[in-house]
């Protein structure tokens, strides 16, 4: 009996041995496989940071490119207008030559002029696109918005030559700075604006007779809050997803086309890091909204 009861003791011990090493391997491989995962959310979400920095950097080579045009027409008109010039100094024509050298003086001043823009963009824009600091200042959201409105749009153009849009705003002027971090609020507004271009782009290359795309951004001021919306007249999105778009990796473009995250990240910003809403707000072959509240505190 004894003897019995020491087999069993034995197989018992066996057994919890057994299961003790079957749990620490399954503990191994959930840990394993959930830092796999983590470090491919991570790569995804990387990912779709280039994407929106890709998209910006087209924007701004646009912003730029006006006033370089300028300052390089400017120059060239110079140079020929400095030959000019000294043959009429050669000529000795005293009054012409100082007429273009005045000409010259006011071109030297619109190419400062024009180089200060760009200078001013340049600036601007490393701003907005650097890496977050984490850090809230005082921002002018209208300001924010329209430059990203801008930009989006000028950033889709560069890929695409064909897209074409509408573009409409409607800002509260009376809207106060409000202490945002601006570089995680700019990629916010670029990710909902490029996809309410994607959403009238892809009605309007179904050639519907009167159909303009067009995308509108608006400001305004409620009571404890700012409101930025982003609305589109797109196909809108169908009810039973609409739940859904917050959700990380959840993407309704063709594969390829997009990770699934911005939407994702964009609400992250906006709720976890700035303690505002995002809303959403759709009608099947009308449009989207957009709608993003930033709580402020009255004067």
């Amino acid at each position: 009996m004894n003897q019995k009861l020491v087999e069993v003791e034995t197989l018992s011990a066996e057994k919890q041995l057994l299961l003790a090493t079957q749990n620490e391997t399954l503990e191994r491989q959930v840990a394993e496989r959930t830092a796999a995962l983590k470090a491919s959310q991570a790569q995804l979400i990387q990912s779709e940071k280039l994407a929106s920095l890709g998209e910006l950097t087209a924007g701004i080579a646009h912003e730029i490119q006006n006033p370089l045009n300028f300052v390089n027409n400017f120059a060239e008109v110079s140079a020929e207008m400095l030959v000019e010039m000294d043959a009429e100094l050669d000529k000795g024509d005293v009054k012409e030559a100082k007429a273009i050298s005045a000409d010259i003086q006011q071109n030297l001043s619109k190419i400062n002029h024009h180089g200060q823009r760009a200078s001013a963009i340049v600036k601007g824009m490393l701003e907005h696109s650097r890496a977050s600091t984490g850090i809230k200042e005082l921002t002018d959201l209208n300001a924010l918005a329209d430059e990203y409105l801008r930009l989006a749009y000028h950033g889709l153009r560069a890929k695409d030559s064909t897209f074409n849009a509408m573009m409409e705003t409607h800002f509260d002027e009376s809207l106060p700075k409000v202490e945002v971090i601006p570089q995680d609020i700019g990629r916010v507004l670029l990710n909902l604006i490029n996809n309410a271009f994607y959403a009238v782009n892809e009605r309007a290359k179904q050639k519907i007779e009167g159909y303009s795309p067009t995308v509108t951004v608006s400001s305004r001021k409620l009571e404890n809050a700012i409101e930025i919306s982003v609305k589109d007249n797109g196909y809108g999105i169908p009810e039973a997803i609409r739940d859904k778009i917050f959700q990380p990796f959840f993407t309704t473009k063709p594969t390829g086309q997009g990770t699934g995250l911005g939407l994702s990240l964009a609400y992250d910003i906006v709720t976890k890091g700035h303690g505002g809403k995002v809303e959403v707000a759709s009608d099947e072959n009308i449009g989207t909204s957009f709608y993003i509240n930033l709580p402020f505190s009255q004067p």
